[in-house]
């Protein structure tokens, strides 16, 4: 049986620094960007602010929360599906769906579940157990949609699929979890709040859901968070134009070669990612 606890080591920084935290839950979905790599530079920020509630204004795949297990977090994203299949993991989700990792069956599959967002029907058990298969069985685990909210990706590529039925080991994880729906900015911070956000990053793609994520959206994320009192850490590409966002209102820059976890291509070049931090106090 694993441990509870795990050490992380940090010889980057000066001396080794090594602490204790809480052994991860595995996130439950497949997905593009996933920090799960990041975790023990972020962890390293984390520990001396333990006490605080994380707010994830941007929660994606949830790798960083599920890897420091905080007591208390509010957990926010503009996709209403990934929104809803948290919702349900919470309340111990089940699933009796059918799944295998068969062409004819995705699709089926992926109809139905356009058509539950079609009736209104998308925050139900049924739409958050497509959702998961959906993730599980699509090509590179993407998450997009088109103008219309429908889910559009295609059949993926895999040899094989493991998928998990019970996910009854969310529900005491989850138990003083917030999840919620919307815009960033409608996230109710609290001053002492310790806050991590991930947007998309600073590519041309960005349809993770029907409305996007633009310029416009990363420079008003950025300046959102630089007003916040307390801790505060954004990670994304390193592009000129990010970089120089970030200094310009105050944050501490720190450029890491990211893994390249998905490529339609195959490439899996390392590529740089800026972590902008303020208000962070680091073990040390």
């Amino acid at each position: 049986m694993a441990s509870s606890k795990r050490v992380a080591e940090h010889a980057h920084c000066g001396p080794c620094v090594r602490f204790e935290v809480p052994a991860a839950v595995r996130p439950p979905l497949k997905w593009a960007g996933g920090k799960r790599w990041l975790v023990p530079h972020i962890a390293r920020l984390w520990w001396p602010e333990r006490w605080r509630r994380l707010v994830e204004p941007l929660c994606g795949g949830l790798a960083v929360a599920l890897s420091l297990k905080p007591e208390r977090a509010l957990l926010n994203d503009a996709n209403p599906h990934l929104v809803n299949f948290y919702r349900w993991l919470k309340r111990g989700l089940k699933i009796d769906l059918e799944m295998a990792n068969d062409r004819e069956l995705f699709y089926r599959h992926r109809a139905r579940f356009n058509q539950l967002i079609r009736e209104g029907k998308e925050d139900s058990a049924e739409a958050a157990a497509l959702f998961y298969y959906l993730n599980r069985t699509g090509y590179n685990g993407l998450c997009r949609f088109n103008r219309k909210g429908e889910f559009n990706v295609p059949f993926g590529r895999y040899k094989k699929i493991t998928y998990k039925r019970d996910f009854s080991e969310y529900v005491a994880v989850f138990s003083r979890w917030e999840f919620t729906c919307g815009d960033f900015e409608s996230v109710k911070l609290q001053a002492d709040d310790f806050v991590y956000a991930d947007p998309p990053y600073d590519v041309e793609f960005t349809q993770y859901s029907k409305d996007g994520f633009s310029w416009d959206d990363q420079v008003r994320l950025a300046r959102a968070l630089a007003s916040h009192p307390g801790p505060v850490i954004i990670s994304n590409q390193a592009t000129e134009r990010i970089i120089c966002l970030y200094r310009e209102l105050g944050f501490e820059i720190a450029i890491l070669a990211a893994p390249r976890l998905i490529s339609c291509t195959g490439d899996r070049t390392p590529v740089k990612e800026v972590l902008a931090t303020r208000n962070c106090v680091s073990v040390s």
